[in-house]
């Protein structure tokens, strides 16, 4: 089925999709970064459009995807407390543990609230002054100044009852380890155009001068993501390395320098564990030792963790674009988002919810 019928510049999408095929003269494989731009592929079917031999892959852009086991499995133990109330985006409520899920922890009591911004646990926080209120912090770049703010707020306010398990993680680094990997196949990148409004695209430039590789700043509309892979073949075929924008009307060469500046205030860089990846060096993000009183991990003297993904579940690989979600032996039986063996088949912005949603009468019919 075409969904590019249902575009509202289908013409301009066709176009686009048309001078692709001209300009491509052998097989390429690209890879877009954000889950977002993943589900606008997967809904338009903008990979069916693109000649023969160029080839999409998805990467590990999904913020609940990455989330490690070892974070889920501390927010279910902290909402079991009954002095404690856990504070979570929506998202992450089904996303599976090594044995359970906030979803159940909540059905069996735990005090688990939904929130759409961090500054709601705040404000939880001030209303319960006799409990402690711990926001679950996940994401990428795009979601750290927020974060950064309602630590930075709760500080001001003296608020001793709130406190972040923080699993916050940086995609250059992800990119560098994709690209050392001796599994790698991308030849060039769609950099996630949300994470380059907050900071920007000049941190690019090194991944593309050490690897040659082009990297394409891109937005989040079927016509955007067509003009990236446009330009990404265009310097791939000239045999060039290139960093470009083409989400131009969000994306600065700085990016938000006040959405940084609170994000350096409040955290330092650090190595991070990524789901189903492992460990990448100076890949996440922690409190600064000033935020030491607002860190979940200290406050609870939350033990290290360690826990392994299901066997049958091939996320990582999903992650890193070696495999797509119909590879998987379970994909639409044994795992289905009400019963995930993977954060990305219930992630929102997972690629195996994305295959679910739009391919799946496709792959298991």
């Amino acid at each position: 089925m075409k969904y590019i019928d249902e575009y509202r510049d289908e013409r301009v999408a066709r176009a686009l999709a048309s001078e692709i095929a001209q300009r491509t003269t052998r097989p390429w494989v690209l890879m877009e970064i954000c889950g977002g731009q993943t589900h606008t592929i997967m809904r338009y079917g903008l990979d069916e459009l693109l000649p023969r031999g160029l080839e999409l892959v998805h990467g590990p852009g999904c913020p609940v995807c990455v989330t490690p086991l070892e974070t889920i499995d501390k927010a279910i133990e902290l909402a079991s407390r009954p002095d404690v109330i856990l504070v979570s985006y929506g998202d992450m409520l089904r996303v599976p543990g090594s044995r359970s899920d906030l979803f159940r922890a909540r059905a069996l009591g735990g005090d688990v609230r939904i929130a759409y911004s961090p500054t709601e646990a705040v404000k939880i926080a001030r209303v319960h002054p006799d409990r402690k209120v711990v926001f679950l912090a996940i994401g990428f770049e795009t979601t750290a100044p927020a974060n950064a703010m309602a630590a930075w707020q709760a500080r001001r306010e003296g608020l001793t009852n709130f406190s972040m398990l923080v699993s916050h993680v940086l995609v250059p680094p992800a990119i560098r380890a994709l690209m050392v990997s001796t599994e790698n196949r991308v030849q060039g990148f769609i950099a996630p155009g949300h994470v380059c409004t907050v900071m920007g695209c000049g941190e690019y430039e090194a991944l593309v001068r050490d690897f040659r590789v082009p990297i394409v700043v891109g937005g989040f509309e079927p016509v955007d993501l067509l003009e990236a892979v446009l330009m990404l073949v265009k310097q791939m075929e000239a045999g060039e390395a290139k960093l470009e924008n083409q989400y131009v009307r969000s994306v600065s060469y700085q990016g938000n320098l006040p959405a940084q500046q609170v994000m350096k205030q409040v955290f330092e860089i650090a190595d991070q564990k990524w789901r189903g990846i492992g460990m990448i060096p100076h890949s996440g993000l922690r409190l600064r030792e000033e935020y030491a009183a607002h860190d979940a991990d200290r406050v609870f003297d939350l033990a290290a963790l360690s826990a392994d993904e299901p066997a049958e579940c091939i996320s990582a690989q999903v992650l890193q674009g070696r495999k797509r979600p119909p590879d998987c032996t379970a994909f639409g039986m044994r795992c289905t988002p009400e019963n995930p063996l993977g954060a990305p088949m219930v992630s929102s912005e997972g690629a195996c919810a994305a295959y679910y949603r739009y391919r799946r009468h496709a792959v298991t019919g």
